[in-house]
């Protein structure tokens, strides 16, 4: 993806955020100068990958297949003291597609904050990873639900599901861009991801301008 590309996206996500009456921190807009002087201060956002995050899943084609996020806390697997959980907040585009996908020890609430409707496919996990054929039991709001293998479930704005670790899911956003909240225990995109194909995780960036606002893998020094 190019720098230009990013810049664009995010400044449209600062625009959504705001229409949804969605508040991000104050450090998710510093500059590089910003940076410079206050890094000793955000050893905790820049430890545990904070902030903007986006995805293409290394295909390109980011408005078919990607992903907006920024994550607003989260912890670290075995650190004693530390936090255990995670929040994200995440904008999908209509019809753009988060891919199959699970995670070995996160259980996470997926939750439809504002804006259109959230369609989550989900599946079953067999032995050697690949996606099952029997019917998948979840949690939308504390209520039992039953599906097929790869059976869909819509949510409205203020609904959400439940889905545990070893489940595969993918999600898209229908009838309008959604606003997608997450709270989880803790995340961790380097060794808690299962893609049932295999595709990247953040994208390769062409530098054809300066960064709006860093991502959180590459806060500067």
């Amino acid at each position: 993806m190019r720098r230009s590309e990013i810049n664009l996206l995010q400044r449209e996500a600062v625009v959504f955020f705001e229409q949804h009456h969605f508040h991000l921190p104050p450090w998710a807009f510093w500059s590089t100068e910003d940076w410079r002087q206050n890094r000793h201060l955000a050893k905790e956002v820049i430890d545990k990958k904070l902030g903007w995050d986006l995805t293409d899943f290394g295909l390109g084609k980011f408005h078919q297949m990607g992903l907006i996020l920024f994550t607003l806390r989260n912890g670290k697997h075995g650190e004693v003291g530390g936090k255990d959980y995670c929040e994200k907040i995440m904008i999908a585009a209509e019809e753009q597609v988060t891919l199959w996908h699970f995670h070995w020890h996160k259980m996470e609430d997926i939750i439809n904050r504002s804006g259109g409707e959230l369609i989550i496919e989900i599946c079953n996990s067999t032995a050697d990873e690949q996606l099952a054929d029997t019917p998948v039991t979840v949690l939308t709001d504390g209520i039992v639900r039953t599906v097929p293998a790869q059976g869909k479930i819509a949510l409205r704005p203020g609904e959400s599901i439940t889905l545990p670790p070893l489940m595969y899911h993918q999600f898209y956003a229908a009838k309008g861009t959604v606003l997608i909240g997450e709270v989880s225990r803790v995340n961790d995109d380097n060794k808690d991801n299962r893609f049932l194909a295999p595709v990247g995780r953040f994208p390769q960036i062409e530098e054809d301008e300066p960064p709006l606002y860093y991502l959180c893998n590459e806060y500067p020094a």
